[in-house]
């Protein structure tokens, strides 16, 4: 559909813009043709008016020769041709209204102060079908910008619903594993731990996977989802297992990619925590500095492990990736290993409010 159709008021619009070539018609009529005010009037709206529509054609031969694909020349010669047929036929028009007035009684002049005008006429309906195959690319580039946003926003949507999709696949299953045996072990021995250790993994479910309908949470949402996954399992650690928050109140309301820092936790208790008897504390730190906003989690590891077990895994590669896709190199990971410890850094720019 023409794009002048495709919308309430588009073509009162652009009727609109030929009232003033309808005034100069009637001008020239009037000192050229030596018509009356009245009768230039009676001939020149209507004219005026077809050749609006007749140029309207133009759209469908530039939708068929865009400028960017084949020799320039062609589509331009396709255009002076159908620019020619078109004022051909716009003055062949214009004789048979005047024919038509003609046998109004008072009339009867009009037909040869037409035929004198009629040359002119031809030659102001080329120049005049060319600006409308102007007008008509402008709407085409301005139509082809369009969809290409459009088509990136759906892009970026897509491409953000397969990163959460990924994210929860990868949700550690031997985190759930795990957890149902406790909670399982513990309805036998202790009810009541087997109750809080399951209202502690459904809490966690819940608030993980509502994420996905935002493309970013405040800090403060992501420190309290990994406080609750630190929760449920500190059930199945009990002592070996301490957590340490240090987050500037500034920062708990800054956005951030959700998930960010749900992966480095499970690899501090997973690669961390549980390979070490007597456990440790896994330490958070969130804070604002140059206006930089500074994340790390810190968990003690095994120092005679070999440095890709220390939990540099598919979690911490899927975290740096997620950092490149949205700030790009604005934002810096940095692993720190240094012996009994494994620290994760994230440094990246606060979104402007």
């Amino acid at each position: 559909m023409h794009p002048i159709f495709a919308g309430r008021g588009r073509l009162g619009l652009y009727l609109l813009g030929w009232l003033p070539l309808a005034l100069l018609f009637v001008v020239l009529l009037v000192w050229r043709g030596g018509l009356s005010w009245g009768e230039a009037t009676l001939v020149a709206l209507p004219l005026v008016l077809l050749d609006a529509y007749l140029c309207l054609a133009a759209w469908y031969l530039c939708r068929a020769l865009p400028l960017r694909r084949g020799p320039l020349w062609e589509a331009l010669g396709a255009h002076l041709l159908s620019a020619l047929a078109s004022s051909v036929l716009w003055v062949l028009a214009g004789w048979a209204w005047v024919t038509l007035l003609g046998t109004i009684p008072g009339l009867d002049r009009l037909g040869p102060r037409f035929l004198m005008l009629a040359p002119a006429l031809l030659a102001v309906g080329v120049p005049l079908y060319l600006l409308a195959v102007a007008f008509h690319y402008l709407l085409l580039a301005l139509e082809g910008a369009a969809d290409a946003e459009r088509r990136a926003l759906e892009l970026r949507e897509q491409a953000r619903e397969a990163e959460w999709k990924a994210l929860r696949s990868q949700l550690d299953p031997h985190f759930l594993f795990n957890s149902l045996n406790v909670v399982a072990a513990l309805v036998a021995s202790d009810p009541g731990g087997a109750r809080s250790m399951a209202i502690l993994l459904a809490e966690f479910l819940r608030k993980s996977l509502k994420l996905g309908e935002r493309a970013e949470i405040p800090l403060g949402e992501e420190v309290a989802l990994a406080a609750a996954y630190l929760a449920v399992e500190r059930v199945r650690f009990g002592e070996r297992l301490a957590v340490i928050e240090e987050v500037d109140d500034a920062a708990r309301n800054l956005p951030v990619p959700p998930l960010l820092l749900q992966p480095l936790v499970e690899n501090a208790v997973r690669h961390g925590i549980a390979q070490l008897l007597e456990g440790g504390a896994v330490r958070l730190e969130a804070s604002l500095q140059d206006g930089r906003l500074h994340l790390a989690v810190e968990n003690p590891c095994d120092p005679d492990r070999p440095a890709q077990s220390s939990g540099h895994g598919v979690g911490l590669a899927n975290v740096e990736a997620r950092l490149k896709g949205r700030y790009g190199a604005a934002a810096k990971l940095r692993v720190v290993r240094q012996s009994g410890t494994f620290r994760v850094e994230i440094e990246i720019p606060i979104a402007p409010a």
